[in-house]
């Protein structure tokens, strides 16, 4: 049965130059919309569920081209807020063989998502026939304010019965210097509300303060993991490990920790086409297993092959339909039982 999933987050307008030109190269800008929130409610929208943002957008014409384009991924936009005068905007450069892709921000801080007030959002009538509220470490790490939307919305959630999912996704550029000490104690609160937490051993060993002997990363997982699972009360916590080849290609494998054990997906390795939103794209598929009642091992695999077909399209947004995921699950010799 499909189900209600709101996601809280920034709509970015994403201007993208051809091809494998630089900007200092290039005259042509190639605009769409995206973020982590729309990247999530894009993909479980695929997926047959009803994808929410809860946002807001700016009054004029490009905050309609925003609403546009977000329905066109088949998004639900009856929860944006309309005001303020800026939509944030970052630039993307596609790299090449040595030459890394590179992101450029503009006027993120000044947009009408951050600068939205404390009394923007009615929290209770946006989460409260919810299934699912997505919330993120991004927009965790704007400003003051938008902390506080982000906190409200989970206490809201948990109180109308909602599943609250939190992905760390920390970003040290957004956190600034000894960012992971001033990150701490939100995260901390955010985890004591999740549900459902999207984090690897970084975030608990930098941002958390955990402890450990191990030095190897996978050893460091294995001990972290279900540490913070029973210290913060999380019921599911998933991730990926991902390796760049000499060739270009990558290989991901993603984990589910539930019920005290952890689930593995196969290694996947794969081209790379658009790296940007394949988090959400596994993030989403987590959720889509959660909500269908899947066995972690079945979550994990669908997960990891939602996460490998984002690579493959251009955009940020998944767009990925449940059949596609099975049959990619098939191509990659997966035995998965449905």
């Amino acid at each position: 049965m499909p189900k209600r999933i709101a996601a809280f987050g920034e709509v970015m307008m994403r201007l993208q130059v051809p091809g494998f030109e630089t900007l200092a190269q290039s005259d042509t800008l190639r605009y769409t919309f995206s973020g982590t929130g729309v990247n999530l409610a894009a993909a479980l929208s695929r997926f047959g569920h009803d994808g929410y943002l809860v946002t807001t957008l700016p009054e004029h014409s490009l905050g309609e081209a925003a609403i546009a384009y977000l329905r066109k991924l088949g998004i639900r936009t009856d929860r944006i807020r309309r005001g303020g005068k800026h939509i944030g905007m970052y630039f993307l450069e596609n790299g090449f063989g040595p030459r890394p892709s590179r992101v450029t921000y503009s006027d993120r801080l000044g947009s009408s998502f951050n600068t939205a007030g404390e009394n923007t959002y009615d929290y209770r009538s946006a989460v409260s026939d919810m299934d699912f509220v997505h919330l993120c470490g991004i927009a965790l790490a704007m400003n003051d304010t938008v902390r506080g939307h982000v906190k409200a919305l989970a206490q809201e959630a948990k109180r109308a019965g909602a599943a609250v999912v939190f992905d760390c996704n920390y970003r040290p550029s957004l956190w600034g210097a000894d960012g992971h000490a001033a990150a701490r104690r939100h995260y901390e609160d955010m985890l004591t509300l999740c549900d459902v937490a999207m984090m690897n051993e970084k975030d608990a060993r930098l941002t958390l303060g955990m402890a450990t002997a191990e030095a190897d990363p996978d050893a460091q997982l294995q001990e972290l993991i279900p540490k913070a699972a029973n210290q913060y009360g999380i019921r599911v916590i998933a991730g990926t490990r991902r390796s760049v080849g000499s060739d270009g290609t990558h290989t991901l494998r993603g984990y589910v920790y539930k019920d005290g054990r952890f689930a593995f997906s196969k290694a996947l390795t794969f081209p790379v086409y658009d790296r940007i939103g394949a988090g959400d794209a596994f993030a989403a598929g987590v959720i889509h297993g959660e909500a269908e009642g899947f066995s972690a091992e079945r979550t994990v695999a669908f997960a990891a092959a939602s996460a490998m077909l984002a690579h493959t399209t251009a955009g940020d947004s998944p767009i990925a339909t449940v059949p596609e995921v099975f049959r990619a699950l098939d191509d990659q010799g997966m035995d998965v039982e449905r």
